[in-house]
């Protein structure tokens, strides 16, 4: 038995916030996490649209029934299997959607990328396969991967600031885990300002409002 692989087109679907003019001054591309859609993660955001700022959120590209063959869909990013493929098609496909805004938008719009959970291992992989313009990376909730190839991602996020934000009761984040996190960061020549906020496993509006003053 042979493996085959063939490239084909696909319709990736993802929801904004804000009009797009010559006053926008923000734009922020927001990934959502393992079994959530677009939409619904994108109304975390609606604290930032005050009408200089443009939020983008993709929904990933695989989507699934997340208890049993009916009912709520959500969608996931990768999954384990032919997982190299799927990186490339991420970076694919979020470097046509920020260069498809970055046409809309004024030359000195400053480019925030968050991920939360799940999105926050996109986007890193991702990093290591754009050369857009990216002022800004938030990691909400999120683990960064261990799997970055250190030699290209030490150039992607050289100079790049780096927030971390989670939650104090957020069931995902450990002491160890944190710790592991630092010192993987550290490899990466990454020094991050940390956020917390008292809550769990979420979007918290202050601390993004928090984030989008020091912006």
């Amino acid at each position: 038995m042979e493996e085959h692989k063939l490239s084909v087109p696909r319709t990736a679907r993802y929801y904004s916030l804000g009009t797009p003019s010559d006053q926008t001054r923000h734009l922020w591309l927001v990934c959502h996490g393992y079994g959530q859609l677009a939409r619904y993660f994108l109304r975390h955001f609606q604290p930032l649209d005050d009408g200089k700022t443009v939020i983008i959120a993709p929904e990933a590209l695989s989507r699934f029934y997340l208890d049993g063959f009916s009912g709520r869909v959500g969608a996931t990013w990768m999954t384990k299997e032919d997982r190299l493929s799927e990186i490339d098609d991420q970076a694919t496909y979020l470097n046509l959607l920020l260069e498809e805004q970055l046409k809309q938008l004024p030359e000195d719009v400053q480019v925030t990328v968050l991920g939360f959970s799940q999105g926050g291992a996109t986007v890193s992989r991702w990093f290591t396969n754009t050369s857009l313009p990216v002022h800004r990376l938030v990691l909400w909730a999120a683990a960064f991967p261990e799997d970055i190839d250190f030699t290209t991602g030490k150039a992607a996020f050289t100079g790049l600031p780096v927030h971390v934000v989670y939650g104090t009761r957020d069931e995902f984040i450990t002491p160890e885990k944190l710790q592991q996190q630092e010192k993987l960061l550290a490899k990466l020549g990454i020094a991050p300002v940390f956020y917390t906020f008292e809550g769990g496993h979420t979007i918290h509006g202050e601390t993004l409002l928090t984030l989008n003053s020091n912006s």
